[in-house]
């Protein structure tokens, strides 16, 4: 008898027809699960974007009925280039490079901060040596290390217009008044800087966790010898930010998106070693030992914020800084940059 046949027979029977029509009803009636939407994420492997880590890694994501593609670049600035290709719905990556994108009339607004003061100046073999007999005088280090090996230090940083970069120009220009030719500035890659530093391939470098405290730990008297705050004191770092486009066509997504932001802020700051694991599958590809993330989440250049009227004011300097050495190539609306909106509506003005 063929399944046509027994539905047929079945029908006939009035209490089995009533039940077959009951069932029919309901699942007519029963609203359809709604299609996650997909955005595209670009983000570097760095802690400073720990919350994408987290959120993703967790599952809150896939809860929230967001599909993030993600992909992964080894600078800001390649980011800048892949968002002028029309690539990526949201990025998590500098301040320094969302202020390029938006002076190259690329329209993005920054949704949210991610983290200040993340910065610092690692200084390995003799250029450790020299700060350790100089430990108040930076200018005086570098003039050290010069007269005992007859060059001057090279450090490594993330290509120009990156956070890294533009911090330690404004340390040697504005801080220490002894201009970039104190030093030679190598840029690379955040993998190439780990390398060069674990080879002994350069002198220090300008730099972020896990970096940091990866090289402290496996380099012997590998020391940070300024922070951010010595840097570029309110140092803005890392951010959220999405196209204008997304924002108009998706604002709902992102505001679910920015609610999860900010529940990973407070796990990172609360209980980083509960969301460590999470964040080492993204940083280490398994390479980076648990017990160092953990610590680096819990270093002094680990400030996580949401917020991002919290790094206005150190984005103003940032920015005035950049267009004083061409790094923007016209002044960026700072107001226009911001849209602090969504992260009201996510966070209900909290």
């Amino acid at each position: 008898m063929s399944a046509h046949q027994r539905l047929n027979r079945s029908t006939r029977n009035p209490l089995i027809a009533l039940t077959l029509g009951a069932v029919l009803a309901l699942a007519a009636a029963a609203p359809r699960a709604e299609s996650p939407v997909t955005l595209e994420v670009g983000y570097m492997p760095i802690l400073p974007v720990a919350q994408l880590f987290v959120l993703e890694e967790a599952g809150w994501a896939d809860e929230a009925g967001l599909d993030l593609a993600l992909t992964r670049f080894g600078s800001g600035p390649a980011m800048v280039q892949a968002l002028a290709s029309g690539e990526l719905d949201v990025m998590v990556f500098g301040i320094g490079p969302a202020m390029v994108s938006r002076s190259r009339d690329i329209p993005i607004q920054v949704l949210a901060a991610s983290i200040q003061e993340q910065i610092g100046l690692m200084a390995t073999g003799e250029l450790a040596e020299a700060f350790a007999d100089e430990p108040d005088d930076a200018a005086a280090a570098f003039e050290l290390f010069e007269e005992r090996t007859g060059s001057r230090p090279r450090i490594a940083t993330f290509p120009q217009g990156s956070v890294p970069d533009t911090v330690l120009r404004h340390w040697l220009i504005e801080e220490l008044d002894v201009g970039v030719d104190a030093v030679d500035i190598l840029p690379m890659g955040a993998d190439r800087v780990q390398q060069a530093l674990l080879a002994g391939a350069v002198d220090g470098a300008s730099t972020l966790e896990p970096i940091l405290t990866t090289v402290r730990e496996r380099v012997d008297g590998a020391r940070v010898v300024a922070t951010a705050g010595d840097m570029l004191p309110g140092q803005p770092g890392a951010v959220l930010a999405a196209r204008e486009s997304v924002i108009a066509n998706e604002r709902e997504a992102l505001i679910r998106l920015l609610a999860l932001h900010e529940r990973a802020t407070r796990q990172l700051n609360d209980q980083p070693t509960e969301v460590a694991p999470y964040v080492r599958e993204f940083v280490g590809k398994r390479l980076i030992p648990l017990a160092t993330v953990e610590r680096a989440l819990q270093s002094p250049a680990s400030n996580y914020v949401a917020d991002p009227a919290a790094i206005r004011e150190g984005t103003r300097r940032m920015h005035d800084f950049q267009i004083r050495q061409g790094s923007l190539v016209k002044p960026v609306d700072l107001s226009a940059l911001f849209n602090d909106t969504l992260y009201e509506a996510a966070t209900d003005g909290d």
